[in-house]
């Protein structure tokens, strides 16, 4: 077994065919097909279905070794470079939306500056999609919401965020001011998350806690969707602080505080399992600081309780 063959068959599992994971790899068909077939004769199982062209069900299980394989080979590179010179290589962050877009510019600045030799892919999402990228190697760190229940993975935490509502103009929510009640909220259909998420179980339980359920309108897995909807007239939205950016214009709707001050808990995801690379720590100790020093000036954002 050597890498090339683990490398042929992730990208057959990335790009679909033989042919495409043969351009993706810049070499011909026969090498990817060649690769594959002995990694499954050495291994003695079908590891890609041609007739239909998908992995089986052992070929799922190699290429998740495989990807944390050829995360540990890029990782031991740029490791051993950094004991010669600066810190330099690639550096994969997942991060969810609304964090994202406040967070990302500063992070991207104190890259260049400290550490201009890494370079750092970015990747959004939610909770949920980021964590199989995590627990695969595709990403290196990931920015969730918690709590996280996964025994494979830790979580260091980087600060709680109010939640707020966000109703258009027209909306009965949008015709008075102040702040506004669970018990008030409960009366409205609201533009809500899925309940499998993180984000709408922290909601759900702060309701529960004040005595009332809330009623969805939609069910939306996506919380700039849900403000931008808020934002267009859809419905009011119980979203996160950060949900509304600096640019969104305040003529189109209203924010209100709610009365028992729900927070949702944001951090930082690594596998357990591993070492982070020279650059993944870089970019992890970059982005504690870029959030120790830009905390103070984000609205609705506070340094973590005990």
């Amino acid at each position: 077994m050597d890498v090339r063959q683990l490398e042929a068959l992730v990208a057959v599992a990335e790009h679909r065919t033989f042919s495409a994971a043969a351009r993706a790899l810049h070499t011909v068909q026969s090498n990817i097909s060649t690769h594959v077939a002995h990694l499954e004769k050495e291994l003695g199982v079908l590891l890609v279905d041609r007739a239909v062209g998908k992995l089986t069900p052992e070929g799922e299980v190699v290429v998740a070794r495989a990807r944390r394989v050829a995360a540990e080979i890029e990782a031991l590179s740029a490791d051993v470079a950094s004991l010669t010179s600066e810190v330099s290589g690639r550096v994969r962050v997942g991060t969810i939306g609304t964090t994202g877009r406040w967070i990302a510019p500063h992070l991207l600045d104190h890259l260049e500056l400290s550490h201009p030799g890494v370079e750092m892919i970015l990747t959004e999402g939610t909770t949920s999609g980021l964590l199989p990228l995590l627990l695969t190697a595709q990403i290196d760190l990931a920015v969730v919401n918690m709590p996280l229940n996964d025994a494979d993975v830790a979580v260091r935490t980087l600060f709680d965020e109010d939640l707020i509502v966000v109703a258009p103009l027209e909306h009965p929510l949008a015709q008075s001011t102040g702040v506004v009640t669970f018990k008030e909220l409960s009366t409205h259909h609201l533009l809500l998350g899925p309940k499998s998420s993180v984000l709408r179980n922290d909601i759900d339980l702060a309701a529960s806690e004040a005595g009332v359920r809330l009623r969805a309108k939609a069910q939306l897995d996506g919380v700039r969707l849900t403000a931008t909807l808020a934002f267009q007239g859809f419905g009011a939205a119980i979203v996160p602080a950060t949900a509304i950016p600096t640019w969104a214009a305040p003529s189109t709707f209203i924010r209100r505080e709610i009365a028992e001050q729900p927070r949702r808990r944001v951090g930082l995801a690594v596998r357990r399992k591993g070492m982070l690379s020279a650059p993944a720590t870089a970019a992890r100790d970059a982005l504690q600081e870029v959030v120790d020093s830009e905390l103070p000036a984000q609205a609705g954002l506070h340094t973590p309780e005990p």
